[in-house]
């Protein structure tokens, strides 16, 4: 028996692709945006990076608002907003100001980050990113619910003050997971999880059951693709395998750690060929199937699909419209009989 059509999004990253300015990236990240409403997508979800052209946007609260002034009927949400780099009680205020003017369409995505330069940067130091992202992540939430928050632990420590604005309905936080400590963290709280594109259907499969053993709720996960649609697969594949590394090579380099310590970037093109390998890069059956494949193997309900692969905002637009008419119309999730007798063969599936 088949089910409704997953929720399904658009996820930006306003990449740099050289020989295009910010502001022209910015603009056609926001034209990908309002294309993603009117082709019927139902989110929009936009990254944040610091100090790197991988993504030129360095507040996706910021970015968020707008995009919601420019948009009317989808959510708009963060993925995801580095709680590392900033104080949670600040950001829960800006989520939750958001909820109001928008009345209920925004969502905040958060994440650990890594141990990159923002941490000196902003001040906030490794600590925040080791043992004190759980604090940091609780007193997040403790905000988000209000009416009052007061920090009491060894890197917040303040006196009890009013959460203003209040929450509205509930902003519905989801947490960016990359590792069995992450699941543990979302799961303990009930938080969705945000999977990966660096992650195949399998390692998906095992986060989503993990999270289950550890006890965390029914809750819809969303699972991040790179997506490409074209008249035949082999031309899809040639125009991100020809343009993706273009903006890979100088964005992956920009991650520079905070100690120093050197790093060796992933290559650009075997990244790009794992990229087509695992996600919907191909002709319109192709990424039907292999988004359809992921809802049925991995537990997730929701998607998130990255869609500025070429550089190009006319060829992202196009994208978006052809992955809209051609490819959404034909997804379905599977029901809970399905689900929980597929769940057992998602642990031995091979992407």
């Amino acid at each position: 028996m088949i089910g409704a059509r997953p929720r399904v999004g658009v996820f930006l990253l306003a990449p740099g692709f050289p020989g295009r300015s910010a502001g022209e990236v910015l603009e056609g990240t926001v034209a990908a945006a309002v294309a993603a409403e009117e082709a019927g997508f139902d989110a929009v979800w936009l990254a944040e990076h610091h100090f790197m052209s991988y993504g030129l946007c360095p507040s996706a609260v910021t970015l968020a608002g707008y995009v919601l002034g420019a948009t009317s009927r989808v959510t708009v949400g963060t993925a995801v907003s580095v709680l590392s780099v900033q104080h949670p009680v600040a950001l829960a205020e800006q989520a939750l100001l958001l909820d109001q003017v928008s009345g209920g369409r925004f969502r905040l995505g958060v994440g650990r980050g890594g141990p990159w330069v923002d941490l000196e940067v902003f001040g906030t130091g490794p600590e925040r990113l080791e043992g004190g992202f759980a604090e940091s992540l609780d007193l997040l939430l403790a905000a988000l619910a209000g009416p009052r928050v007061r920090g009491d632990g060894p890197l917040f420590r303040f006196r009890e003050v009013p959460v203003v604005p209040g929450p509205r309905a509930g902003v519905d936080p989801l947490l960016a997971v990359t590792s069995d400590t992450g699941i543990g963290l979302a799961a303990a709280r009930g938080l969705p999880m945000l999977l990966g594109m660096h992650a195949d259907d399998a390692e998906k499969a095992r986060f989503v059951r993990t999270y289950r053993a550890r006890g965390g709720p029914d809750v819809t996960h969303v699972s991040t693709h790179l997506a490409h649609v074209g008249d035949t697969t082999a031309g899809a594949r040639a125009a991100v395998r020809s343009a993706l590394p273009r903006w890979l090579r100088p964005g992956l380099a920009g991650y520079v750690r905070h100690d120093g310590a050197p790093r060796r970037p992933r290559d650009a093109d075997e990244y790009t060929d794992l990229l087509c390998r695992l996600h919907p890069v191909g002709d319109p059956g192709l990424c039907r199937a292999r988004l359809d494949r992921t809802l049925r193997h991995t537990g997730a309900r929701s998607l998130a699909l990255m869609v500025e692969t070429t550089g190009d905002p006319a060829r992202t637009r196009e994208n978006v419209a052809r992955l809209g008419a051609e490819v959404l119309p034909g997804l379905t999730l599977p029901d809970q009989a399905v689900r929980r007798t597929e769940s057992v063969l998602s642990s031995k599936f091979v992407t």
